[in-house]
């Protein structure tokens, strides 16, 4: 059995006159992929839903509550507006279709995508990809997960109101004359 290496990406807050630390924007995101059948076109999931977990997964096992947290809201959604990240790749000439789905399925995806915008107070996002061939190459979907990512990443650096985690204790400001 090989060694499974652990790596650990870390980012620093804001300081000096960085008032967006480019480093901690680019990690803070986690990117869930799945495939689905019914998929067509490369999908952006908006939200996770915390309810209505019924069918048994690979190992037999459901929920009994049928929610992924018992004390969780009914639905999380991104922080990321994925409507914008769409218009933009769509509009990019990259000849994959992007769509903005509001309903990941409630299963895998949904659970998974659900604990971890839950885990990381919206700061996630959940791709469905097509099954290969049903348009897209391989390649086609590697690209699209790519422009999808960095345009998801150029809202991070953007908008401030991503960045609700910047911690601001040692950022001062100080006026000398």
């Amino acid at each position: 059995m090989a060694n499974k290496k652990k790596v650990i990406v870390t980012g620093f807050e804001p300081f000096g006159e960085h008032a967006v630390n480019s480093s901690w924007v680019a990690v803070q995101l986690v990117v869930h992929v799945g495939v689905s059948g019914l998929a067509t076109t490369v999908t952006l999931e908006q939200c996770g839903h915390n309810k209505g977990y019924k069918r048994l997964d690979n190992c037999s096992f459901c929920p009994a509550s049928q929610c992924c947290m018992d004390s969780g809201p009914d639905c999380i959604h991104s922080v990321l507006d994925m409507e914008t990240v769409c218009k933009r790749v769509n509009e990019s000439g990259l000849r994959v279709a992007l769509s903005v789905s509001k309903d990941a399925g409630r299963y895998l995806c949904d659970y998974t995508y659900y604990t971890s915008l839950y885990l990381g107070q919206g700061h996630s996002a959940f791709i469905h990809v097509p099954p290969l061939g049903k348009p897209y190459s391989s390649q086609d979907l590697g690209r699209a997960l790519q422009a999808a990512i960095q345009e998801m990443l150029k809202l991070l650096e953007l908008d401030p109101k991503h960045n609700k985690h910047r911690n601001h204790k040692h950022h001062h400001q100080h006026d000398y004359v």
